[in-house]
């Protein structure tokens, strides 16, 4: 598995963006995530956007994360997001999406960033155990969905507290 930084509106990461939403759309019934992105989001050092690539160099798994700090939609100064976790379903169960956490986790930390917060939902369950049983926990709600019931927001620190 090779994992590499590409350009959010590179075209596996606009292939495999399109996969999440299409999946969004099925677990929860409506267009996908609303969440208003862009590709200098993911830009070095506010942000990473990773792709995994497979042996024949097909993009599998996808995920970034991007700067945020104290605004109106629940961040606090210090953020980083993680956004568009992804893996496709014939590679699902091999250990990928935990694989991409931890590069997101160790990039976000090396930017600087103090903590790592996520917005999931409650139609995702794999999601939810994997950011658990990463050491998330969960937090005050913010993004987009922040009023919506079925949000989900979780945080882990990404620097040791002194």
């Amino acid at each position: 598995m090779n994992i590499r930084p590409v350009p959010f509106d590179h075209p596996d990461a606009v292939k495999l963006n399109d996969e999440v939403q299409a999946e969004y759309h099925v677990r929860y019934g409506d267009g996908g995530d609303a969440t208003v992105l862009a590709p200098s989001d993911f830009q070095p050092p506010r942000g990473v956007y990773l792709i995994a690539y497979d042996e024949l160099d097909r993009p599998v798994a996808t995920g970034g994360w991007r700067s945020q700090d104290r605004n109106d939609e629940g961040n606090e100064d210090g953020d980083a997001e993680l956004k568009r976790m992804y893996v496709v379903p014939e590679m699902r169960g091999l250990g990928l999406a935990r694989r991409m956490l931890a590069a997101l986790e160790e990039d976000a930390r090396a930017a600087g960033r103090v903590r790592m917060v996520l917005e999931t939902g409650t139609q995702q369950p794999e999601a939810v155990a994997l950011y658990t049983s990463s050491g998330y926990e969960p937090c005050a709600k913010f993004g987009y969905y922040r009023h919506h019931e079925a949000s989900l927001c979780y945080a882990k620190p990404l620097r040791e507290s002194r």
